[in-house]
């Protein structure tokens, strides 16, 4: 994909967001376009990075340490496994992440959008313990439409899980997350993000150390716009920028 057809996207899906905001008398600062920039080369990254673009999404580790290491030391950040905010970017991992898979995250993402157990909170409070680092902010997983075969807790488990990790040190639960159901038509997928959105809503009401519940992860390429409506404070948006995923490479 050429250079100009870039940021010719990105600024397309940013407008439809804006107008998105305006619908739901929102403003359009308080959503955040996280581009999700998996399989897709790091040129392309670079190529939004140098015209403002700051919020990617990454959902492989491996993926992830890669390109958010090699993009540092190109444009001359300090220690990439340091720390994340020694990132010239906010790197945002999105995907389903494993225990033993923690220390390599932490050190690079702003936040951890898929956080679907006790387990996983307690590996990335002992993991930033271990490495020093004061706070990793967190999004809890929802699988919002009751899918076998995606990550995510049952919505009536949220406050569960949630009560659980504030009593864990340096995490901070910051909302929540959700895949949505893939649709044809992104009204299909509305009421999904209504739920959502009244979950949130009531997990913020608990007042909660170390969760004030500000953020809402959920809408994609098909249907942020829908997902805006209702509440979304950050769109994972992929396709609509980079074009469509060659998972052939």
């Amino acid at each position: 994909m050429e250079e100009y057809q870039l940021i010719e996207n990105y600024n397309s899906v940013k407008a439809r967001a804006a107008a998105a905001c305006e619908r739901a008398g929102r403003k359009p600062e308080e959503v955040t376009i996280v581009a999700v920039s998996k399989t897709k080369p790091l040129l392309m990254i670079e190529e939004l990075a140098a015209r403002g673009v700051r919020d990617f999404g990454e959902n492989y580790v491996q993926e992830l340490t890669a390109k958010a290491d090699e993009l540092a030391e190109k444009m001359g950040a300090a220690d990439p496994a340091a720390s994340a905010a020694d990132h010239p970017v906010n790197w945002h991992f999105i995907g389903h992440l494993q225990t033993n898979k923690v220390r390599q995250v932490i050190t690079r993402a702003k936040m951890i959008h898929s956080v679907d157990s006790v387990h996983l909170a307690q590996a990335i409070s002992k993991e930033a313990e271990k490495r020093g680092i004061e706070n990793v902010d967190v999004l809890i997983e929802i699988n919002i439409g009751k899918e076998v075969t995606k990550s995510g807790i049952p919505e009536e488990e949220a406050e569960d899980l949630l009560r659980q990790i504030v009593t864990l040190p340096h995490l901070t639960v910051r909302g929540l997350m959700s895949i949505a159901p893939f649709v044809d038509d992104p009204e299909d997928n509305r009421p999904h993000f209504k739920r959502l959105e009244i979950l949130r809503k009531r997990l913020q009401a608990l007042d909660l150390p170390n969760a004030p519940m500000m953020e809402l992860s959920m809408g994609m390429t098909g249907d942020f716009e829908v997902a805006i409506e209702e509440g979304a404070t950050l769109v994972r948006v992929g396709t609509a920028i980079f074009g469509a995923r060659d998972y052939t490479i």
